[in-house]
């Protein structure tokens, strides 16, 4: 049994929000484009840690990478659809080493998409 179970639902918006930098507001309107994980049936929705590595990836893509939530979605579509997962998880890889090198004051927040 593992210690840390990535996949059990812990975090509401607006802690995943701080942990980025950005407004739940910001993130609130990514879920309303779609481009989060789906809601979950339960009274306050909670995000588990896989969950926020692709929050903060969504997040990269429209902040920093100043994509679309057309682009997004497009982009994790072909990740999650049409990516094998070997490749999926080495492009992961890639794209988490360069948003660690990303601080919190280099990411513009947005609030139109």
């Amino acid at each position: 049994m593992a210690l840390l179970d990535n996949d059990k639902n812990i975090l509401p918006i607006s802690s995943i929000a701080e942990i980025l930098a950005t407004k739940p507001r910001t993130l609130k309107m990514y879920e309303e484009k779609g481009l989060l994980p789906q809601e979950r049936r339960q009274i306050k929705k909670l995000y588990s840690i896989n969950d926020i590595k692709l929050i903060a990836f969504v997040h990269y893509l429209a902040s920093v990478k100043k994509i679309n939530a057309h682009g997004i979605k497009f982009i994790l579509d072909m990740l999650y659809n049409n990516i094998d997962e070997q490749n999926r998880q080495d492009f992961i890889n890639k794209v988490e080493l360069e948003m660690e090198k990303i601080s919190g004051n280099d990411v513009k927040d947005i609030e139109t998409m």
